[in-house]
């Protein structure tokens, strides 16, 4: 696997394109390509930035950042994100990496719906957070350079991704009221969704 969006480039390696097999085993067109642009976004944050990053651990947690909103994945008991977090960490254990960076591709996922992660606290959950946000709200785009933008949804389109992925957060809202997901329903955040400029591109 060789894929590179305008000077951007996801990992190569046994680990990558399992978890892309994965992803696009389990989930629609139009979420595997959220998640590929998740990741896109975000390494090219910090590449804009001049801030070396674990490639490799940002793809794997960016591909299977949203498994846990899934019907095999899906969880009554816990949120989508830790749902996926235990993915991540079963998904890792797979690969044989140390417990530690399974554990992290888990953080990962579970911080991608917490507060702001300060880049030189935790750098690639930092990057998950800008990755998932620019795709899903729009929120930071102003930040990415438009040429880079356009051929990141051209390599992979929105596809009715945010009225999509809005019905998805709000099913989970309904049912785990308690959840990031269903405070997130209840504020501006649908709207912010369905108005992202990319939607009407």
């Amino acid at each position: 696997m060789s894929i590179e969006i305008a000077g951007v480039r996801a990992p190569e390696g046994r680990a990558a394109e399992l978890a892309q097999s994965v992803c696009t085993e389990y989930t629609d067109d139009a979420l595997y390509h959220h998640s590929m642009r998740s990741y896109f976004f975000g390494a090219a944050w910090a590449q804009d930035r001049g801030l070396a990053f674990d490639r490799e651990l940002l793809f794997v947690s960016a591909l299977l950042h949203d498994l846990g909103l899934t019907p095999p994945f899906d969880s009554h008991a816990v949120p989508f994100e830790e749902a996926g977090g235990h993915l991540a960490w079963v998904f890792a254990a797979g690969l044989d990496w140390p417990r530690e960076r399974r554990a992290r591709a888990a953080e990962l996922i579970v911080l991608h719906m917490r507060d702001d992660v300060a880049p030189e606290e935790d750098l690639e959950s930092r990057l998950l957070q800008v990755g998932t946000s620019a795709d899903v709200s729009g929120a930071g785009l102003d930040a990415f350079d438009p040429s880079f933008v356009e051929a990141l949804v051209t390599a992979y389109p929105r596809l009715g991704f945010a009225e999509s992925f809005v019905r998805l957060f709000r099913d989970q809202a309904e049912r785990k009221p308690q959840c990031a997901a269903a405070k997130l329903v209840a504020g501006t955040w649908p709207d912010r969704t369905l108005a992202n400029p990319m939607e009407r591109a």
